[in-house]
């Protein structure tokens, strides 16, 4: 699995970010960190370019509704839909709703345990390849029968 922990913006809180990408290299994980103030066209070149499994975006400056949308749309496209985008920072409670609604999987707060979001993000990308083959299946077993 392959994993990018962005800092997008202009947060220059980094100890998080570092933290969790050191937990998921301890997972197995390919992890692959942007360092800071990243934008999100140079987010969505390396998800491009590496073939990124799980984007991890770490904010604590507060321009969460506004980047991880901004992520997301920039990866789309790249034309990459089969991307697990996770979340860690301080995240009021009220903006969790929309920011699912805009594709983010999971929010991670203070306190988390590491292993909690790792065991969630490797989950998230195990269902996102079954279902891709079950699709892979059904298109296979469609174009087989109109064969016939």
């Amino acid at each position: 699995m392959k994993v990018l922990i962005s800092k997008p913006g202009l947060d220059g809180h980094d100890r998080g970010a570092k933290v969790i990408a050191r937990a998921f290299q301890d997972a197995g994980a390919e992890v692959i960190y942007t360092g800071l103030q990243t934008t999100p066209e140079e987010i969505a070149d390396i998800v491009e370019k590496e073939k990124i499994d799980v984007v991890g975006i770490s904010l604590l400056s507060g321009a969460h509704n506004t980047l991880v949308p901004k992520v997301i749309d920039k990866v789309k496209e790249h034309g990459i839909n089969d991307v697990v985008y996770i979340l860690g920072g301080i995240i009021p409670q009220q903006d969790i709703p929309g920011l699912k609604e805009k594709g983010v999987a999971g929010v991670f707060g203070p306190g988390t345990r590491l292993d909690e979001t790792v065991d969630f993000a490797f989950e998230q990308v195990a269902a996102m390849h079954a279902g891709k083959m079950i699709e892979d299946m059904g298109d296979s077993m469609a174009a087989k029968s109109s064969n016939i």
